[in-house]
């Protein structure tokens, strides 16, 4: 099954395309790691990627498009594949289609921003360990102290409600508009995401008929 995984920052994508991993035993792939892998094994796309990269500029969507497409034929990818954080915008989504790209299903997890912004602000990070809390759904013993090594807890600059809002409002304006554009091709799913991952993982898998 060729998959596109869509929804908002801290819509629980990342967790979700672990998941869908795992059942039907295909990869997924995102932007980041197969710029740094087409760069790793110096291919022709990665060493125009690393010359935009270098210069301080945005990878054009055409390379970013030709590298995805060298990793979808790759072995791994002959049963399927999902496609996280790409296509971003209406244009790399129409440069798939011109590339001959085929997707099954694209689906939506949808969760409200005042959501989004409760889960995401309520999380906090050790500064000396790194172990991961939640003031509601995962809360330390002690307030702001780490269970595991006593370290302060602090609250990362992407988890910050002023950085939250900006996200969404760049989600919202850039990649939002992927819904209709795959909604008038009968390849939207959309999935309310809701508490518990496993809640959301199962209305899912009920979607998709796996």
């Amino acid at each position: 099954m060729k998959l596109i995984l869509l929804g908002a920052p801290g819509a629980g994508k990342g967790t979700q395309a672990e998941v869908i991993c795992d059942k039907l035993n295909i990869p997924a792939i995102s932007t980041g790691n197969i710029l740094r892998e087409a760069m790793k094994n110096g291919t022709e796309m990665g060493l125009k990627a690393k010359s935009f990269i270098d210069s301080g500029a945005l990878v054009p969507d055409d390379v970013i498009i030709s590298i995805i497409k060298e990793r979808l034929v790759q072995d791994d990818c002959k049963n399927g594949f999902i496609l996280d954080g790409v296509p971003r915008t209406v244009a790399q989504a129409q440069a798939l289609e011109e590339m001959g790209v085929e997707i099954d299903k694209v689906i939506d997890i949808e969760v409200a921003d005042d959501t989004i912004v409760k889960r995401l602000s309520g999380r906090r990070v050790c500064a000396s360990c790194g172990a991961s809390y939640h003031t509601i759904f995962k809360p330390s013993v002690k307030p702001d102290v780490c269970d595991r090594c006593n370290g302060q807890l602090i609250v990362r600059k992407d988890d910050e409600p002023s950085t939250i809002v900006e996200r969404l409002k760049v989600y919202h304006e850039l990649t939002e508009p992927l819904v209709e554009f795959y909604k008038e091709r009968g390849k939207l799913v959309v999935v309310e995401g809701v508490e518990g991952v496993e809640n959301t993982t199962k209305l899912l898998f009920e979607k998709l008929g796996v």
